[in-house]
């Protein structure tokens, strides 16, 4: 439970951090899987035979790092592969989560509402509060790899997303729904019907990390990451943004070979923005991939003012507040909607009202948490690209972080006992 700060009213918290529980690729894994780095230059015929001679499998070898993801029956394999001279690291392979907010009953948090079909095309209120697509800055010509459960690639306001890449079956085709919902905040297009995303004009690309569980590893992480720095300039039109709403909790040492991939795709000029978790007794610091220097770290806010009929709460939860779910802490890069507002009922119990965008299956559905913060920062991201074609990463970081709105007085503290202010109040992302 979650109680506000005003008066020790009891409010409900509908989320963890991550879903919780785990998949048959998590489960497959266990301790049976493991990152294995080697030295710099070991070829990736080598990779694989170290795994043999040790009495193991490679599921994974790695192009853009010198690792591979290797199934290790026994202990008497795991210490083989330690003996072995080329081999540097061995850390497990740790379960990823979508960074979606769980509601009652295992259903996306802020879900309903305002779901199903639209009378005509919406812009969503985080779009109109980021800054809404406009001739010359609406993302045309600039690739975004969507790094999740898959995008809904028969879904009419997703036309033209690209099947690009799979660690799950044959197919990007999503099977759970929240990569189509991300899709559509970063991409959804401007064509009279549905919602509008941030950058409309963006080619996506579907990079399917995640199971139809919402789950997957670090090994199926690193898998779309390799992809993406293998591929990212060879397609058209190219790469440039990479949306990860996805997350575990961790530190920014314990994958070394996961940390290379994030270092070498932001030396390459793709910008990686990841969503900052859904623990607020956490900090971005604790979480992976979003603890990286190299990534841009999106904690949510709300994007309207709500409703209050609490006593014990002076006055409604204004726009740009800290959502009471979100991660936060000094790394964070920027702040952006991953709700659209926080309502008090006259119990002092919090609901809130998620982001519309797209649906698997067709149609548009509401859901809250970082994972919805980032992608409108991806789009703003594929903006900045457009404009500035010759930006490197680092650039795109900067001037993300530079252009914040309300620099030094939002995110507005949340209500909630749960939420502790970091000392940084970054500002909201806005777009070109």
């Amino acid at each position: 439970m979650t109680r506000l700060k005003s008066a020790g009213v009891c409010v409900t918290a509908l989320g963890l951090l991550f879903a919780p529980g785990t998949t048959g690729d998590a489960r497959a894994q266990g301790a049976q899987e493991h990152i294995v780095q080697f030295r710099a230059g070991t070829p990736a015929a080598v990779r694989r035979a170290a795994a043999a001679n040790a009495g193991a499998t490679a599921r994974f070898v790695y192009a853009g790092t010198p690792a591979a993801t290797v199934r290790v029956p026994n202990e008497q394999a795991l210490a083989a592969l330690r003996r072995n001279a080329a081999v540097v690291s061995i850390v497990p392979n740790r379960p990823v989560f979508a960074s979606q907010r769980s509601g009652p009953n295992g259903k996306p948090a802020g879900a309903g509402g305002g779901g199903g079909t639209t009378s005509g095309q919406v812009t969503p209120a985080g779009v109109k509060r980021v800054g809404a697509p406009v001739a010359g800055s609406d993302g045309s010509g600039v690739g975004v790899a969507i790094l999740d459960t898959g995008i809904d690639l028969t879904h009419p306001d997703l036309a033209g997303t690209v099947n690009a890449f799979t660690t799950f079956g044959s197919s990007c085709q999503d099977d759970e729904g929240h990569g189509t919902h991300v899709a559509g905040i970063v991409a959804a297009r401007n064509n009279g019907i549905g919602v509008v995303g941030v950058a409309p004009g963006a080619t996506l690309y579907c990079v399917k990390v995640l199971d139809q569980t919402g789950s997957g590893s670090d090994a199926t992480l690193m898998a779309g990451l390799d992809w993406v720095l293998d591929n990212h300039a060879s397609v058209t039109p190219p790469i440039r943004v990479i949306n990860m709403s996805l997350g575990r909790p961790g530190t920014a040492d314990d994958n070394p070979a996961m940390r290379d991939l994030i270092a070498s795709l932001d030396a390459a000029g793709v910008s990686v923005v990841v969503a900052a978790g859904n623990d607020a007794e956490s900090e971005v610091t604790e979480q992976i991939p979003a603890a990286y220097p190299q990534v841009i770290s999106v904690a949510s806010t709300t994007a309207l003012g709500g409703s209050n009929q609490c006593r014990w709460l002076a006055g409604p939860i204004a726009p740009d507040t800290a959502s009471y779910f979100t991660t936060d802490g000094p790394g964070v890069t920027v702040s952006a909607p991953g709700e659209e507002r926080e309502d008090v009922s006259r119990s002092c119990v919090i609901k809130s009202t998620g982001i519309l965008s797209t649906s698997l299956g067709g149609g548009t559905i509401r859901m809250s948490g970082t994972s919805m913060a980032a992608p409108h920062v991806a789009g703003i991201a594929a903006r900045h690209y457009q404009q500035y074609s010759g930006s490197t990463a680092q650039d795109v970081r900067f001037d993300i972080t530079q252009a914040a709105v309300r620099k030094g007085v939002a995110p507005l503290d949340s209500a909630a006992v749960g939420y502790t202010f970091d000392g940084v109040r970054e500002g909201v992302a806005t777009a070109p």
